[in-house]
């Protein structure tokens, strides 16, 4: 059974599919050898996806493709705004973190965002690959998937980009701070 409720219409997906092409032209750079067309039939025939990446953008993602599987032959995505994502700020690492604030509890958590969105933080590795792309995070910080051994001790990791330098740093995970928020990826 489909979930109407994350389905685009044809007039939305019509808008989307614009501004990703429209991203893609002026941002060559991070996905050098590859051409709209090619990216958009692949989209066409993942219908799914386009609600997810919408929600990307709704969240101030910008979302763009970053590059290319060779094994699965998917487009990756990932959010290219210049710094973490105003929709996704003010949110504690997950839900065991959420819960167990017991004042002052921020509205969500970075990872039932995702969850919800459909899409994935971005673990440490594409975090620094993203950061290759352009510079990233230089007035923010974004939540990144953090190892269950950090976590299991209530930790949770960060990064961002400061001093020309990527950082990646450590914090509770129930910290929630109005400058941190989190950077996903879609694979389509």
């Amino acid at each position: 059974m489909k979930d109407h409720n994350k389905e685009l219409s044809p007039a939305q997906c019509e808008a989307l599919l614009s501004i990703l092409k429209t991203r893609f032209e002026q941002h060559m750079n991070r996905h050098q050898g590859m051409d709209w067309a090619t990216v958009q039939t692949k989209l066409s025939n993942h219908a799914e996806k386009l609600w997810s990446l919408q929600e990307m953008e709704n969240t101030g993602g910008e979302p763009d493709v970053v590059g290319y599987d060779q094994k699965t032959g998917e487009y990756i995505f990932y959010d290219c705004a210049a710094e973490s994502p105003k929709g996704r700020r003010s949110i504690c690492y997950d839900r065991k973190a959420l819960d167990a604030r017991k004042e002052h509890k921020p509205a969500n958590s970075a990872m039932d965002m995702a969850s919800a969105m459909g899409i994935n933080l971005l673990t440490e590795q594409e975090y620094r690959e993203l950061q290759q792309l352009g510079n990233f995070d230089t007035k923010t910080s974004s939540w990144i998937i953090t190892p269950t051994e950090i976590r299991d001790k209530g930790g949770s990791l960060f990064g961002d980009f400061r001093y020309g330098t990527v950082f990646i740093y450590h914090n509770g995970a129930d910290s929630y701070y109005a400058a941190r928020g989190f950077r996903a990826s879609l694979r389509v």
